[in-house]
């Protein structure tokens, strides 16, 4: 009986073509007929298209997404080929499109018929990769001299001896869980994190600060960050121009509350370097800030990344989107104005902007 029941084993064995292992030739040649044949799609190369159709599709030109691969490759490019693996450019025009567009995955996916999955692990390989190049395209207080700077200033606002312009804006995120969830609802009411940014006259993004939820004042944001440190002990020869939001200080300059003849002028001047164009340019060119769709530790990674981007696209001149006006969050300052910035702003009038005066009584 035992023989009997061996032989019958061993005669099941190898005629299955289920079995995982198979002796029989026969069996060998029905399961590869009963085999899925896997099928490879014909992914469109996507740098064969014009500029107008990249821009609209990436905010880069060809030549601008070939230096980003450039870039991302040797921390993106698979170590292998197998299942036919995603190029650096196909996983750079994935993140671009995902930035660019504000689409669901499945969206992104469809157009660069791919599947959700894949989307998802490109776009984050591809976000932090980018991210960690943020010391290198982003640098305070600039990658320029300093005196070109200030005269770069000095040219679009009559405001000497500026190096830069700080304000925050707030980027919507879905309402995140845990205990936590209150501190992102900021006085708009929606769930955000408050970003601070500093920029140049060339709307060149120098710091940023991206990891305070959105129920954290403005003015507090900057006076624990680096810059303030750095500007506080007199390491930089300038001072930066911010909204109503901050306290006046020696290295920090505000408008005035209710002007007066020459201090028009003043106030006149720095509106015209305010920093919300740079924020107007980003958004505008980046849609899936207007509203980011995923956790605050990814929704900051994902801000950075888009500033370097941004930033890489200044420097190389890439066309720039119509920026659409920007919001006025009429911030109070909870910090009071410093009594030496005080008579430092009042100095600029002073010296600067007095001509108002004079010109008002001629």
């Amino acid at each position: 009986m035992k023989a009997q029941n061996c032989v019958l084993l061993s005669a099941l064995t190898m005629a299955c073509p289920f079995l995982r292992d198979v002796v029989d030739e026969e069996a060998l040649v029905l399961r590869r007929a009963f085999r899925r044949e896997r099928v490879f799609r014909d992914r469109l190369d996507p740098l064969a298209f014009p500029d107008d159709h990249l821009y609209e599709r990436y905010r880069f030109s060809a030549d601008g997404i070939r230096y980003l691969c450039r870039l991302l490759g040797p921390r993106i490019k698979h170590r292998t080929a197998r299942s036919h693996a995603l190029s650096v450019e196909q996983m750079v025009c994935v993140a671009l499109r995902f930035f660019a567009s504000g689409a669901f995955l499945y969206s992104v996916g469809d157009a660069e018929q791919l599947n959700k999955a894949t989307i998802c692990r490109t776009i984050r390989s591809v976000c932090l990769a980018i991210k960690a190049l943020a010391d290198v395209f982003i640098s305070f207080p600039g990658h320029r001299r300093l005196c070109d700077m200030k005269g770069e200033f000095y040219r679009i606002a009559g405001f000497p001896n500026v190096i830069g312009a700080v304000d925050c804006t707030h980027i919507r995120i879905k309402a995140p869980s845990g205990a936590h969830e209150a501190d992102f609802v900021n006085r708009k009411s929606f769930h955000s994190i408050n970003v601070q940014m500093v920029c140049n006259a060339d709307t060149v993004i120098s710091n940023v600060v991206a990891k305070w939820p959105g129920s954290v004042h403005d003015s507090r944001i900057f006076r624990a960050s680096e810059i303030y440190q750095c500007l506080s002990q007199g390491e930089f020869s300038g001072v930066l121009l911010g909204d109503r939001g901050y306290g006046c200080q020696p290295f920090l300059l505000t408008p005035f509350t209710d002007p007066q003849e020459a201090q028009q002028a003043y106030n006149h001047a720095h509106a015209r370097a305010r920093v919300e164009m740079t924020f107007g340019l980003l958004k505008a060119c980046f849609h899936f800030l207007h509203k980011l769709r995923v956790n605050p530790v990814r929704a900051c990674d994902i801000t950075v990344a888009c500033a370097v981007l941004h930033n890489v696209a200044c420097l190389r001149k890439e066309r720039a989107p119509r920026v659409p006006p920007a919001m006025d969050w009429d911030n109070p300052a909870i910090f009071p104005d410093d009594d030496s910035g005080r008579l430092l702003r009042d100095q600029y009038v002073l010296n600067y902007f007095s001509w108002y005066v004079c010109f008002q009584f001629r």
